[in-house]
């Protein structure tokens, strides 16, 4: 009896060759809470919730390469870009990794899982950069006659002025804004993988948002805020995808078709680059690596005074 009862007991811990939807779920929630950045987690939950619907789609699929290759061939026929078929799968190669870890998985099939090929890169792609002149219409497109209007302006003045990705500028706060050595900054902000930078903000950013903190009557908190319909300011901040309509509101005004935040952000590095600005500098601004291991291997220091996105040609 006893034997018998350890066989049964082997049999029940051994990995799995098909996941359920609660292994799946167990899974993804070990993937999701291993990323630090809520960007990290944005995009990998979008991910493997695509996956875990077209998985559960199919009845009685093994989780293994075969599958997963099947997977890969099911996002080229939906004509996505090759790097985008590559975010996916990397984001099905962890699900399987962490779902080995936790013994829901052969490690074997795992194994297996990580070594599907991602799709070829042909060429490269170019990026929505803007030129000077249309950037410099779209931050000046919403116009300063109403409170709505005062606030989108400084929005797309600092995306477009200091390069802040969209949660950045979401949860900026009143408070790092600081006078250093005689020019504005943003100072100690928090980026992408908990790395923290200063951002120079040139004048003519900084009076765009004096503008609209004094028309809004904001002392303190979060920077920006909802505006209702009545052109009142409501809540204690605002969400990214506000962030996301006002650029694409205000792109599509101008024709800029499909123009999102992140595009303005690489239009920052452009102009900042086109203007003379040094290369560690624009790296330093934009926050790619950490400010400390670039200063240790370039044997440079970030410059606030004279900063790199001063002037880049869209000033008024």
């Amino acid at each position: 009896m006893r034997r018998k009862a350890n066989r049964v007991g082997k049999r029940a811990h051994r990995p799995k060759l098909r996941l359920g939807l609660p292994d799946l779920d167990q899974a993804r929630a070990a993937v999701l809470n291993s990323l630090p950045s809520p960007e990290s987690q944005r995009g990998y939950r979008h991910s493997i919730d695509e996956f875990i619907v077209w998985y559960c789609s199919e009845p009685r699929l093994s989780f293994n390469k075969t599958v997963v290759t099947r997977y890969r061939i099911h996002l080229e026929t939906r004509q996505l870009a090759p790097g985008t078929i590559n975010v996916r799968l990397a984001a099905v190669r962890r699900l399987a990794y962490e779902a080995a870890d936790a013994g829901l998985l052969s490690p074997e099939l795992a194994a297996g899982i990580r070594r599907v090929k991602g799709a070829r890169k042909l060429g490269v792609r170019l990026g929505n950069w803007l030129t000077v002149e249309e950037a410099r219409r779209l931050w000046q497109s919403p116009g300063t006659e109403t409170l709505k209007g005062k606030r989108d302006t400084a929005l797309l003045a600092i995306l477009l002025g200091c390069g802040l990705r969209r949660r950045e500028l979401a949860e900026l706060t009143l408070d790092l804004l600081q006078r250093r050595e005689d020019h504005w900054a943003i100072v100690d902000l928090i980026g992408k993988g908990g790395h923290i930078r200063t951002v120079p903000v040139p004048d003519w950013v900084k009076q765009t948002v004096d503008e609209w903190l004094m028309a809004a009557g904001i002392a303190a908190g979060r920077v920006f805020r909802c505006v209702c319909r009545a052109g009142k300011t409501w809540g204690g901040g605002m969400t990214e995808r506000v962030v996301w309509h006002v650029v694409k509101e205000n792109g599509a005004k101008l024709n800029l078709a499909k123009l999102a935040p992140h595009d303005l952000r690489l239009s920052c590095a452009r102009l900042c680059h086109a203007a003379g600005g040094e290369m560690e500098q624009i790296q330093f601004l934009l926050g790619h690596i950490s400010v400390q291991t670039t200063e240790t291997y370039l044997g440079c220091k970030q410059r606030l005074r004279g900063a790199v996105n001063d002037r880049i040609g869209i000033e008024p």
